[in-house]
């Protein structure tokens, strides 16, 4: 589905653990690492595609995960000309995404390759929280900037470490 401007629909999925870091996963074959990612399907809500894409691309169902926010509205980033296939109609020029960044919450050994029909992953590593922004292909680096400074505030913050009280020494 590709809408009046040329720009496909799709879910970005940021998967953050306990330590704030994010789940980085290469692409199958590829020194190519990104976010899980998907179109999202005629008749289908953003939050329907979010949940099939992290099942299909991941293994992640519902209850592994709980989801923290997502972008008030969608991102846009323009495939280079060379990825634009010339004879598709309508034409696809890039993809408006909403981001969505979610808690896991299950064992991280839950997280799988072969559940959706074609795997496009064959590899995953938890990733500083910025890390992304240097290292996904060029063109997706201003949506990747833009989804991670505005959802990033919604990481539930750690608690403040302890201290313990220091006792007055007695002069006496």
């Amino acid at each position: 589905m590709i809408d009046v401007d040329g720009f496909r629909p799709n879910v970005g999925i940021m998967l953050a653990n306990a330590r704030h870091e994010l789940l980085w996963a290469r692409r199958i074959g590829q020194n190519a690492w990104q976010f899980p990612q998907g179109g999202i399907d005629p008749g289908e809500s953003a939050e329907e595609a979010l949940f099939r894409e992290l099942y299909e691309e991941i293994g992640l169902g519902e209850a592994d995960v709980e989801i923290l926010g997502c972008t008030r509205g969608w991102l846009r980033y323009y495939l280079p000309k060379r990825f634009i296939r010339r004879n598709a109609w309508p034409r696809c020029i890039g993809q408006k995404q909403v981001w969505f960044l979610l808690r896991l919450t299950a064992p991280e050994d839950r997280v799988r390759f072969d559940l959706g029909p074609k795997p496009e992953f064959d590899h995953w590593r938890w990733v500083p929280y910025w890390h992304p922004v240097n290292e996904v292909v060029f063109f997706k680096r201003r949506v990747y900037r833009r989804a991670l400074q505005e959802l990033e505030p919604l990481l539930p913050r750690p608690p403040a470490p302890r201290l313990r009280p220091q006792l007055p020494h007695n002069s006496a």
